[in-house]
This record gives C-alpha cells, sequence and structure tokens, in this order.
C-alpha cells in the first residue's frame, strides 16, 4: 500500500506554497499607510484612520455567482475578482462608508498556482479601484467537493464612517430626485438566466461575434461590475446625499425601494435610461417583455443617488467632473408602493 500522504489524499501544499508566493506582489500593490500586517499573518491588521469622530465600521460580503461558469468555459480568471471586490464595496459604500479592507476566499479542486494568481491578481486591481487592502484571504483545496478545474469565491469588506454621516434614505421627501451612474453590463447578477438564454436556448458558443456588442458574447458577459468607490466618495464631501442604492440582482424594482421611506414611492421614467446592447440582446433574443428587464437587470445603471431638488444641477456636474456619465431618471413622490415603473 503507498504511504499515505495529504498530497496523495488530493491536496498539493507545495502548490500552495507556490501560490502565496505568486499573489505576494499584487496583494501588496493594495497596501495602505493603515495596513499593519504583511500577508501570511493570522489576521490582517488595519488602523482606522484618523479624523473620524464616532467611527461606524460597515460590513458586506457577497460572492459572483454563476458568472464563474463563463470564466471556465473561457479560461480567463483575471477579471472574476474585480467583480468579486465590486459587489461587496457598493454595497457598503451605500451607507456613505469608505472602504478599508477586503478579504478573500477561493475554494477549489485542485490548487493550480497560476490560475490562483489570475484570480487574485484580478481581486487586487479591484482593491484598488475601491481603494481598499487586500489584507487576507483562504484558499481552500477541496477534492470531492469540486472539480479539478472548478473553483468558487467569496468576499468579505469592512468599512468605516463618520455616524452623523452615515446614509440611510430615512432623510428622503417627496420631491427629492434620482441620478443614475452607467453600469458597465450585467455585472454580475442574473447569470443563471443568461447562461440558459445563450447557451442552451440560442446555441451560443462564448466565442460567438455579436456585431451589436463589438466583441464575443462570451467575453461581453465577462466584463467586470463597475466600482463606484472613486466617483461617489468625492461626492459626498460636495453634496448632501440622502440615499445611495447599488442595483444588483432584482434590478430596479428590488433595489430601490430598499433606500425608500414608508409612505414615499420612486417613480422611475424608464426612457430616461441609456439601455445598453449588451440588454437589447437579452429582450430581443429572450423576448423578455420591458417591465421584466427592469425588474431583473440593471439595464445600464448601475448605483443611484437620491439629492435633493436643489442639489441636481450640482450632483450631475460634479459628477461629470469626476468621469461620470449621470442621468436624472426618477422623482420621490407621495405614494403606497414603493417604486412605479413608467415604461
Amino acid at each position: 500500500m503507498e504511504k499515505l500522504t495529504y498530497k496523495n489524499s488530493g491536496v498539493d501544499k507545495e502548490a500552495g506554497y507556490e501560490s502565496v508566493e505568486l499573489i505576494k506582489k499584487h496583494v501588496k500593490e493594495t497596501f495602505s499607510e493603515y495596513v499593519l500586517t504583511g500577508l501570511g499573518s493570522f489576521g490582517g491588521a488595519v488602523e482606522l484612520p484618523e479624523g473620524y469622530k464616532k467611527p461606524v465600521l460597515i460590513s458586506g460580503t457577497d460572492g459572483v455567482g454563476t458568472k464563474l461558469v463563463l470564466a471556465h468555459k473561457q479560461d480567463i480568471h483575471d477579471t472574476v475578482g474585480i467583480d468579486l471586490v465590486a459587489m461587496c464595496v457598493n454595497d457598503i459604500l451605500c451607507h456613505g462608508a469608505r472602504p478599508l479592507f477586503f478579504l478573500d476566499y477561493i475554494a477549489c479542486g485542485k490548487n493550480f498556482p497560476e490560475k490562483i494568481e489570475a484570480i487574485v491578481k484580478g481581486v487586487s486591481e479591484g482593491c484598488k479601484q475601491g481603494e481598499c487592502a487586500l489584507v487576507g484571504g483562504e484558499t481552500a483545496e477541496m477534492p470531492g467537493m469540486y472539480k479539478e478545474e472548478d473553483y468558487d469565491l467569496a468576499g468579505f469588506c469592512v468599512g468605516v464612517v463618520d455616524k452623523d454621516k452615515f446614509i440611510s434614505g430615512k432623510d428622503i421627501k417627496a420631491g427629492d430626485k434620482i441620478i443614475g451612474l452607467p453600469s458597465s453590463g450585467p455585472h454580475s447578477n442574473g447569470y443563471s438566466l443568461l447562461r440558459k438564454l445563450f447557451f442552451d436556448i440560442k446555441g451560443y458558443e462564448v466565442d460567438t461575434y455579436v456585431e451589436s456588442l463589438g466583441t464575443t458574447i462570451g467575453k461581453a458577459l465577462l466584463t467586470p461590475t463597475k466600482i463606484y468607490v472613486k466617483s461617489i466618495l468625492p461626492l459626498l464631501d460636495k453634496v448632501d446625499i440622502k440615499g445611495m442604492c447599488h442595483i444588483t440582482g432584482g434590478g430596479f424594482v428590488e433595489n430601490i425601494p430598499r433606500v425608500i421611506p414608508e409612505g414615499l414611492c420612486a417613480k422611475i421614467d424608464t426612457k430616461k435610461v441609456d439601455v445598453l446592447p449588451i440588454f437589447d440582446l437579452i429582450s430581443k433574443e429572450g423576448e423578455i417583455d420591458r417591465k421584466e428587464m427592469f425588474s431583473t437587470f440593471n439595464m445600464g445603471i448601475g448605483f443611484a443617488v437620491v439629492v435633493d431638488d436643489k442639489d441636481v444641477d450640482k450632483t450631475v456636474k460634479e459628477l461629470e467632473s469626476l468621469g461620470e456619465k449621470p442621468v436624472v431618471f426618477g422623482e420621490v413622490t407621495e405614494g403606497k408602493e414603493k417604486i412605479e415603473l413608467c415604461l
């Protein structure tokens, strides 16, 4: 009988050590002056920045979902890490939080160091876009749970905001306006529907070129989720933002009402939304009506802010100066239903 070792049981410790060495350079690029520990410590230590009178920590966790299937199919692994960070930091940003640090968890069937490096390179890029430090994580090799080539991702982030600047939506009133920031595509939501539509029903291959998208369907669907930190944090210093919303799974219908107080309604003019070509394609190929599309996808608006009517022009100008293309697409009115889609 062969001598039983961890390696012939399916876990290669040497590959794990190699992965750590490969990712160190990417991780270090995300560090700020507040990071007190390096990669390999038992815990990631981050000092709170100065200037907060009553600091409130805001945390968020998420994954990438079945978008990973498309990464597997195309053997492209350096973008899904951006999605992972985006799904977490965009959420805590809604409360006015400045992201501080991020941790990732990679579960895989077999540790292929170059693949792990590509994943973490993407996570590091996401952290740079989100202005937070990647202070640690875990790569778990789990034979028997996953096929050798498979992996899954989860992430966790923590941010900070002064208690008197915490944004909850409680001050939103009738007459306030809703301003949207463009998305980069479906982001990381609705991919079970998208895979079924394009690849199972319509017979697309990942390398099928789509003229209206200017690329293959596979690459279009792997477009990373947009991170809004560098646009929103400077805006918070200039404008009194009453509420913010990360438009994820469930589209407008599920997410915008999360910041609307009882007795008020977000009246959305969908015709003001510059619908991206990918959503036109989804609607056409799936014969999905407009209401369902806005109830499922972000449709081209990935993040929204609610401001007083008198602050609309200032908000738009500030966002434009930050490179955004904002659109005023909604108004808060009185009403029992928290959202009304004007189709």
